[in-house]
């Protein structure tokens, strides 16, 4: 019976390993699809995911940069900020993900950037309404503004619960976006998607004022484009 139990115990963690070593080389992907679509710079910004069995998060160490990153340098950690795996120091934002990740069991990923246009939202400290279809479509709902509190605690990710609503992303006044998702791919998509939105509201505003899609036309296309888009 001994045996038995010892050779379960070994295969359940070695499932674990497993899985977790395909969730790093997720999360990797997506730190490197950020730095590519020019999200980030240098060392900002970072993602973290969670793993739906162990609830192990996977997130960026501190300060490295994404030339130097790989997915065998990313930390584990688990929801009361233990180390599990890994010999480098994880990102000075890990008490926000986590507090999100604790609070919002149906996220599985969280991405922070200091992507250009859609900080310039954050440093006029303004939400990004809904002005084109694209956003509804994703989105349904205007992007939310964060009040400015401390970076490096757990008060950014309390303010992100708070203020987030249904939204995938939120502006964080005097600091930058985050985005959440069900997955990494969800969570990398907001990203995107928000920064493009954001880059042509700025340059809607030199031709005009953007005008807001009406909110029951706004619900209309993101029921749409959750019940039909796609195969």
């Amino acid at each position: 019976m001994a045996l038995i139990m010892l050779i379960c115990k070994k295969n359940c963690v070695e499932r674990t390993i497993s899985m977790l070593e395909n969730l790093k080389k997720e999360v990797y992907k997506a730190h490197i699809n950020l730095w590519k679509n020019r999200l980030v710079m240098w060392t900002s910004g970072n993602v973290s995911a969670r793993d739906p069995k162990t609830n192990l998060i996977v997130i960026k160490p501190s300060g490295m940069s994404y030339d130097k990153l790989s997915p065998d340098n990313l930390v584990v950690v688990d929801l009361n900020s233990n180390i599990i795996e890994g010999n480098l120091k994880p990102s000075v934002d890990m008490a926000t993900h986590l507090y999100i990740y604790k609070h919002m069991p149906d996220v599985m990923s969280v991405i922070h950037t200091h992507s250009t246009h859609a900080s310039a939202f954050a440093a006029i400290g303004k939400p990004i309404p809904v002005c084109l279809t694209a956003m509804a479509d994703f989105f349904g709902c205007d992007i939310p503004v964060g009040e400015l509190v401390l970076i490096g605690e757990e008060e950014i990710g309390k303010e992100i619960v708070r203020k987030i609503g249904n939204s995938k992303a939120i502006i964080m006044k005097n600091h930058g976006p985050f985005t959440i998702g069900a997955s990494v791919r969800e969570a990398l998509k907001a990203a995107i998607f928000l920064e493009e939105g954001a880059k042509t509201l700025i340059m809607a505003k030199i031709l005009g004022e953007p005008k807001s899609i009406p909110e029951s036309m706004v619900n209309k296309l993101h029921k749409n484009y959750i019940e039909k888009y796609g195969q």
